[in-house]
């Protein structure tokens, strides 16, 4: 075993999620290729005196469900998954990459009642459990980012073993003074989008509930939200990818949602429930090793240079209110052109911080 998985199990299990002695701690498995860092995981817990349990899961099952299952079937909340949430102390994920096309001949609105499903789960998982997500490379994430297995994987080790006190504390700083703000302004390809963010605090993501990680986050008045954004990355969810998509909001209300490709899911999408329209999140990626656009949001939205929305739920620790069944990332790439302004005065220009 390449020894960088046990120096992630343990990284995941000490430093990320901090479990104690005692604790229960659910291994969600996605994906067989996982294993090697499933079993780092379970090794790392139990020299930590937890008690872990592995549950496999995998988006060929759902393809299951989805082509041969029941509208009752698809819209049922799976009661282990739940149960699970409420049993565990912690959760971690371990979700391996699987090929986006696994849903190619799926309804739209099958695909979205399952997500709005998955979506409960997932806020359990928030509401229940100290959490971390991690997505484990393979051959199919390498596919999907059109670049080698080897070199994927090895920007994945690079992004997750950072020393994350130390690039923490520079974080933590533009954090401190993000917090003084009251309004952004994103100015950039076909955007100019302003919202506020008073009252808001920002959060450093720094590897604690996700793995690569490396973001600044907050959740912005959503009544407030004002004007375009273009998104030159394609938006990716269930397995579909939504190139083009160019949002629009008029006194916090979404007035236009256009895409060139799946436009009937994307519309889908947005009317999960009345939350689902809004933006929940507004951040920055951070991670300097996290470079490539790989079509899965768990690193995308962590590209240093980029930042992302998040449309849907919105993170109540930052001060957001907004409640949805979804919580979707899609990341804008600012490296090349683009601009974000906190109270009038620049910021973040061509992918830098200037803070």
């Amino acid at each position: 075993m390449d020894k960088r998985w046990k120096e992630l199990g343990k990284l995941l299990v000490n430093y990320s999620t901090g479990v104690q002695p005692n604790e229960r701690v659910m291994i969600a498995m996605t994906e067989v290729e996982t294993y090697p860092l499933v079993q780092a995981v379970y090794e790392a817990c139990i020299q930590a005196g937890a008690h872990p349990q592995v549950q496999f899961l995998s988006e060929e099952l759902n393809r299951s469900l989805l082509k041969y299952g029941s509208e009752k079937q698809i819209e049922w909340v799976p009661g282990i998954e739940a149960h699970g949430m409420e049993w565990a102390d912690v959760y971690i994920g371990l979700r391996g990459a699987h090929n986006l096309k696994v849903f190619w001949d799926i309804p739209s609105p099958k695909l979205a009642q399952l997500r709005r499903s998955m979506g409960k789960i997932s806020t359990l998982r928030w509401e229940k459990t100290r959490w971390c997500l991690v997505r484990v490379p393979n051959a199919s994430l390498a596919q999907e980012a059109e670049m080698d297995e080897e070199t994927i994987t090895d920007m994945f080790f690079n992004a997750c073993l950072l020393d994350w006190p130390q690039v923490s504390e520079k974080w933590n700083r533009w954090a401190a003074l993000l917090s003084q703000g009251k309004e952004i302004r994103i100015l950039g390809h076909k955007t100019d989008l302003r919202f506020s963010v008073k009252g808001r605090s920002w959060q450093v993501a720094n590897g604690k509930i996700n793995m690569p990680d490396g973001e600044i986050m907050t959740s912005p008045d959503d009544s407030t939200v004002e004007g375009d954004i273009y998104f030159e990355f394609p938006g990716v969810l269930g397995g579909r990818l939504m190139h083009d998509i160019h949002l629009q909001w008029q006194k916090g209300e979404l007035v236009k949602a256009a895409s060139s490709t799946h436009q009937d899911f994307l519309q889908s999408t947005i009317q999960t429930d009345p939350g689902a329209s809004r933006i929940g999140e507004f951040a920055f990626g951070t991670n300097p090793e996290v470079k490539y656009f790989c079509k899965d949001i768990l690193l995308d939205e962590k590209i240093g240079g980029t930042i992302h929305i998040a449309l849907g739920r919105a993170y109540p620790e930052t001060g957001g209110t907004n409640k949805s069944a979804i919580h979707w990332d899609i990341v804008k790439d600012m490296r090349k052109e683009g601009e974000v302004y906190l109270d009038g005065n620049l910021i973040f220009q061509k992918g830098k911080m200037l803070i």
